[in-house]
């Protein structure tokens, strides 16, 4: 039928006469139409995907049968589509198979989101088997028909060196593709190119001006990010209470490091009005998400009774958490904590094993400590080579 089309055949079968079936694209409108009145009802929140009346589901049904029956006769559009609603679960029983199935196919007659999909499903293994040098191909697919996305990814495929060598000079050319393009996420890596120097010369303004239009959409990471540079004053007029309102919009979106900044402003009064309690608070919003500076000061707030009632159990407990993560400090503290028998039982052989941790990262206190335990064979066999 649709090669009948192609050469004008009136829409009737030239042999009998009977009306022609409608083709693929009318199939794929008539079931947009319906699928569109369904997606406005769970945009604003008047409905979900988990829990549809009845009539919605029923016309999702009819909506999903049209877009299958318009993809099994090779409409791209539809096919990319249901991979959409199988990947989400938008209607249909979620299934990362079935939506790289229908990506899969989509993508093999050039559809760039379907490929940029697919290398997505590849990159992490979602319906497919694992595969980082597949996930780039789809990617590059994509990205040389201009999708910022497969750009954007494409980009942090090179600057991770996953399924291609790794390469900042690569990683870089596909970030300016996608963030000339307005993606936040390449505006943001972008940025860190500059700042860091990775691919491109280093350069705190140019940095900068990236976070700046990331942040204009919202991005967390760079918000931090330009906090960190007013706070520093690197690529801009130092300005604390820029930083601050830059950390604290992200920090009040969860971002750790922003979360922890904001709890030094407020510590050492920076910017803000000096405050322990307020310090305390934001150490700890960070210290749960597994932040181990914010452990390590929260660890002393409570050591110190400062924001806080005084604990060395509570103490020893955000200095462990801190430790764990291979934070110098914190180690050197734990030993010293198990040395003296503050807030854990003494253990001269715990506090030589976190003072080796520390040691072995440079900390000279725990150097120092580590050889006193040499030279007087605490927790350790003397040996005076050691110390030396």
């Amino acid at each position: 039928m649709s090669e009948l089309r192609k050469f004008g055949v009136q829409q009737v079968c030239p042999l009998c006469r009977d009306p022609l079936p409608p083709g693929p694209e009318k199939v794929y409108e008539e079931a947009t139409r319906r699928f569109m009145r369904i997606s406005r009802l769970v945009d604003t929140g008047r409905a979900s995907w988990s829990t549809l009346p009845d009539w919605a589901q029923r016309e999702v049904d009819v909506a999903i049968a049209g877009w299958r029956d318009a993809a099994d006769q090779g409409l791209a559009m539809a096919q990319y589509n249901l991979g959409v609603m199988f990947e989400n679960g938008c209607g249909v029983a979620q299934s990362d198979g079935e939506a790289a199935e229908w990506y899969h196919n989509a993508a093999e007659q050039g559809h760039a989101r379907a490929q940029a999909n697919l290398g997505f499903m590849f990159e992490g293994g979602h319906g497919v088997a694992q595969n980082d040098e597949e996930a780039v191909q789809w990617y590059r697919k994509a990205a040389d028909q201009g999708l910022a996305t497969a750009q954007y990814n494409l980009g942090l495929m090179f600057k991770n060196g996953r399924g291609v060598a790794q390469s900042d000079e690569e990683a870089v050319q596909w970030f300016r593709k996608a963030a000339d393009q307005g993606d936040a996420g390449a505006q943001f890596n972008f940025g860190v190119m500059f700042e860091r120097g990775r691919g491109v010369a280093q350069s705190d303004r140019e940095a900068v001006q990236w976070y700046r239009k990331a942040t204009d959409q919202g991005h967390i990471g760079a918000q931090a990010n330009l906090g960190f540079a007013f706070f520093h004053g690197r690529g801009v007029v130092q300005n604390d209470k820029e930083a601050f309102q830059w950390f604290r919009k992200a920090a009040d979106q969860e971002d750790a490091q922003a979360q922890f900044n904001l709890g030094v402003m407020f510590e050492s009064g920076r910017g803000v009005a000096q405050s322990e309690e307020k310090a305390v608070r934001w150490y700890r919003k960070a210290a749960e998400q597994g932040h181990a500076g914010a452990q390590f000061n929260l660890g002393l707030m409570f050591e110190e009774g400062r924001g806080v009632s005084q604990s060395d159990e509570k103490a020893v407990n955000w200095y462990r958490k801190a430790a764990d993560q291979g934070h110098a400090k914190a180690q050197h503290i734990l030993g010293v904590m198990f040395e003296c028998g503050r807030g854990v039982a003494q253990s001269d052989e715990e506090a030589a094993k976190w003072f080796r941790k520390a040691a072995e990262q440079g900390h000279a206190g725990a150097q120092s400590k580590l050889g006193l335990a040499f030279f007087h064979g605490c927790a350790v066999a003397q040996n005076d080579e050691e110390v030396f």
